[in-house]
């Protein structure tokens, strides 16, 4: 990962500081107050950005070095793609409507961001994950699976049904 460039500090300054700016406008157009929210330039793979909940809290990560790579266009797409999804879950709550749905859609056109949903970036070059894979069959054919099916399946968690025949799917023999 050494040769891969990743967004500089400046860079970053500039994220952050955008980011706040959008949570300020979307505070603007809607008449109510946000909380500036977490920012971390931590995502890996090929997105380029994420809003996420969890337990710990609300944040906004995006990748380093797509940031890098693409950074013109990242900085007015997903910029307020990921504020959106903010603002939209502080407005209405993520379970009362779609990831990009008409109140997210709504959103962008007040900010005057481009709607769509993903951007095509060319991944050549960009770490991603790699999944093991592991084999596993049914009566009428081969799976191959992830490590996250598979174990899933060794703790008891998952059973996986095959559409073709209805058996459970199994372990091959090695």
């Amino acid at each position: 990962m050494s040769d891969i460039a990743l967004i500089n500090n400046e860079q970053q300054t500039l994220v952050v500081c955008e980011t706040v700016r959008y949570i300020r406008l979307a505070s603007k157009l809607l008449q109510r107050s946000f909380a500036e929210v977490p920012v971390s330039f931590n995502l890996k793979g090929l997105a380029a950005g994420m809003y996420r909940v969890n337990r710990q809290g609300r944040c906004i990560r995006y990748n380093p070095c797509i940031f890098a790579r693409y950074f013109e266009e990242n900085f007015t797409t997903t910029i307020p793609h990921e504020v959106g999804h903010y603002i939209i879950d502080q407005v209405h709550g993520l379970r009362h409507v779609r990831p990009h749905g008409t109140e997210w859609r709504a959103l962008m056109q007040m900010f005057g961001a481009d709607t769509s949903r993903t951007a095509l970036f060319d991944p050549e070059g960009l770490p991603a994950r790699v999944y093991r894979q592991y084999t596993y069959q049914c009566d009428c054919i081969t799976w191959q699976l992830t490590s996250r099916r598979h174990n899933r399946i060794v703790r008891d968690q998952a059973r996986y049904h095959c559409r073709r025949c209805g058996t459970v799917i199994h372990k091959a023999k090695d």
